[in-house]
């Protein structure tokens, strides 16, 4: 699978072109998170926006919250300079900026659930009017697909901030889903993507010393807000492009089926789904005793698993991938069977 957008018959100067806006692409994002977290998380101190741990939390500190910010600033220089920008590179920024904007006012001041959801729902709808309002479909089909599309952004956005609940997990998969959708857009001979992914992916490698053994801060709503609408715009894209749907849901998969499961055992438990809690399969595997850093590398061992196996779809034909696709789905079911398996060893994550 390659990793570059190839040029055609006499096109050296016009590839060249693009490898130039992708690098700086790349750098800018990585520059700015590298020299703004620092005066950030001080700026944070300074203004008390701090998580102070309660009965849900996996953190026993009080910890400054936001630290994302610089992620979505970057993100968005990344877009403005990236090759084959169009309505894509638009829809990205758009998202980036919309959303994190969102969770910067929650991390600062707090939302109620309702306005939050009627401004992601709100943002959600205009990205995705814009990712298909090109599409050579009926009215009727676009409408459907502009929903579709809303549906999916604002579900994924909160699914990616409902799991970022130990050290280094989210920027750890924000690396992971970076490379692996540059590697695809490359695939399809997409600059933007290949830029945005791998922005994306240079965000994260700078964010992760702040957050990943010790954390001296959390990305907050505004930095998994921005990471979730990022790779949510960049999986439609890629959608879009013809890659096959098992290689776009490889990096995101294993948060989508977390969420998914737990939200259903919450509601046939008769619990408040909407309140704060501890019960997605990666904190059970906490309460098991693992710890934060065994957690985000496992959880991101087996994204990168996924992926892979993803991967068959693009490079084998149909005797490989329907084995990948069973496969894919066999490590869901041992991720999310694990707390049951803990239970039978007598571990308190089992619960």
């Amino acid at each position: 699978m390659a990793c570059r957008c190839r040029p055609g018959p006499g096109d050296t100067g016009a590839s060249n072109v693009t490898g130039d806006r992708v690098v700086w692409a790349v750098v800018a994002c990585g520059s700015i998170v590298l020299v703004a977290e620092p005066p950030t998380v001080a700026l944070l101190r300074r203004l008390a926006v701090l998580d102070v741990p309660g009965g849900r939390s996996s953190h026993a500190v009080p910890t400054p919250r936001g630290g994302g910010a610089p992620i979505a600033v970057g993100l968005l220089a990344a877009a403005a300079v990236a090759p084959g920008r169009g309505d894509t590179g638009l829809a990205f920024a758009l998202a980036v900026g919309f959303f994190g904007l969102v969770g910067l006012v929650d991390d600062l001041r707090g939302l109620p659930v309702a306005a939050r959801l009627a401004l992601q729902a709100a943002g959600a709808g205009a990205v995705a009017t814009l990712l298909v309002m090109r599409l050579p479909w009926s009215a009727f089909a676009v409408v459907l697909a502009a929903l579709a599309g809303m549906v999916w952004l604002a579900g994924f956005v909160n699914a990616f901030n409902f799991m970022d609940g130990v050290n280094g997990i989210s920027a750890a998969h924000a690396l992971v889903g970076g490379v692996t959708y540059a590697c695809l857009a490359g695939w399809r001979h997409d600059g933007f993507g290949v830029a945005a992914g791998l922005a994306l992916a240079a965000a994260a490698v700078a964010f992760l010393p702040w957050n990943a053994v010790r954390a001296r801060v959390f990305l907050g709503d505004v930095g998994s807000y921005s990471i979730g609408a990022a790779l949510a715009v960049l999986a439609v894209r890629l959608i879009m492009l013809g890659v096959p749907v098992e290689a776009v849901i490889g990096p995101v998969a294993l948060y989508l089926a977390d969420v998914a499961w737990t939200l259903q055992r919450r509601i046939r438990r008769g619990e408040r789904w909407l309140e704060a809690h501890r019960t997605h399969v990666y904190q059970r595997w906490c309460d098991a005793g693992w710890s934060h850093q065994e957690v985000t590398l496992m959880t991101g061992a087996l994204t990168v698993l996924l992926c892979l196996l993803g991967a068959a779809g693009v490079v084998g034909g149909t005797a490989a991938r329907v084995p990948a696709d069973l496969a894919g789905l066999g490590v869901l079911a041992v991720y999310l069977g694990s707390p049951a398996l803990f239970a039978r060893a007598g571990l308190a994550g089992g619960a």
